[in-house]
């Protein structure tokens, strides 16, 4: 694939780049990992709505295999989830397969923009694990990748080890902190966080107690953030030593700061990454044919050393060093669901009182 797809896309998007979710060797492609057909000697195409982290390493290691192995030309439409999403809704994009993340796939879902997914038009989805094949019969999409937020903080700054999410809330740490944003994919995990904190079912009051843990926190929060980039850059520059981080996004702020410490407390919440079909795609055969290929047991492991992705492909099997600092093993087990039906339906609400206590 020509990288002038990428920068097309990124003209059209303002190069707007997504926390949300999303190595250079070329994976070996087989009829057997990918499921594919025969080979068409005329190149077909596909438009593929996707997130704009790590661009190069998707183009390399996800997108250019496959276009090899299909013969089909792959453009690529990247921005945030939320702003790709609207695109789809509105209409103003053609898109055969979109990724997005699950709050995301949920909203779609509830406005009927995808078409339903079946093992005979992608086969690996038999080989998914049971949190995955449970965000698949929901309807929304394919997972690909799974995720979940942890804490990563430098202890010399900081001066005594984080344990618990409990932590965040000392005063010592006033004026240190940066926390996700409403806006992004764990934005509303961190109001799950604070729930949780106040000793509430967040779904039983709908989030008040909540906010009123956030109003506690906030002398502690420096500044609520939107992309991975700008987390390194403050935890770079000292302008905080703490921050509640997604664990896909670990590798770019510690190349960023060495020497932080990353740290899963007893509980987390998760995310799934998806992929749909829009009910209005054009070319859904090979749209299935890249679903099946993402959630291959040969990408799913490459994937998770490149990308820093935990996959969902029961079969694949990972090292105690690959699996570091990912939704694997352990960490999985102790990941919470967060109910994105409810989100959703809170969330015009939350983003007004999230502003009026973080982003003044």
């Amino acid at each position: 694939m020509k990288k002038k797809k990428w920068l097309s896309s990124i003209l059209i998007l303002g190069a707007v780049v997504s926390l949300a979710a999303c190595g250079n060797s070329e994976a070996n492609v087989s009829k057997s990992s990918s499921g594919s057909d025969s080979k068409s000697s005329k190149t077909t195409t596909m438009n593929l709505s996707t997130f704009a982290l790590n661009q190069d390493i998707v183009e390399s290691t996800v997108i250019s295999p496959f276009e090899k192995d299909k013969n089909v030309d792959v453009t690529l439409d990247v921005g945030t989830a939320e702003e790709r999403l609207t695109k789809l809704e509105s209409g103003t994009t053609e898109v055969d397969a979109i990724e997005l993340s699950q709050i995301n796939a949920s909203e779609g879902k509830t406005k009927d923009l995808f078409t339903k997914i079946s093992k005979s038009e992608v086969p690996n989805i038999s080989n998914l694990s049971d949190g995955a094949k449970a965000i698949w019969k929901k309807g929304l999409g394919v997972p690909y990748a799974v995720n979940s937020i942890g804490i990563i903080y430098d202890e010399k700054a900081v001066g005594f080890k984080i344990n618990s999410w409990d932590d965040l809330w000392k005063a010592s740490l006033k004026g240190k902190i940066s926390i996700p944003d409403i806006s992004t994919t764990f934005g509303p995990a961190m109001l799950y966080v604070a729930s949780d904190h106040a000793g509430k079912d967040i779904t039983s009051d709908k989030g008040k107690a909540a906010f009123n843990a956030l109003e506690e926190l906030s002398p502690n929060v420096v500044k609520t953030y939107s992309k991975s980039s700008d987390l390194a850059n403050m935890f770079s520059s000292g302008e905080i030593s703490v921050a509640v981080i997604a664990d896909y996004a670990y590798s770019t702020v510690d190349a960023a700061k060495s020497g932080l410490t990353y740290k899963v407390p007893s509980t987390t919440y998760a995310n799934y990454n998806t992929i749909n079909v829009p009910s209005s795609a054009k070319n859904k055969k090979q749209a299935y044919q890249y679903i099946n290929w993402r959630i291959s047991k040969s990408l799913e492991k490459e994937t998770a050393v490149k990308l820093n992705e935990a996959p969902v492909n029961t079969t694949v099997k990972l090292s105690s060093d690959v699996a570091k600092n990912k939704t694997y093993g352990k960490v999985a087990k102790k990941a919470k669901s967060i109910d994105t039906t409810f989100v959703n339906k809170q969330l015009s609400d939350w983003v007004t009182q999230w502003n009026e206590i973080l982003n003044q």
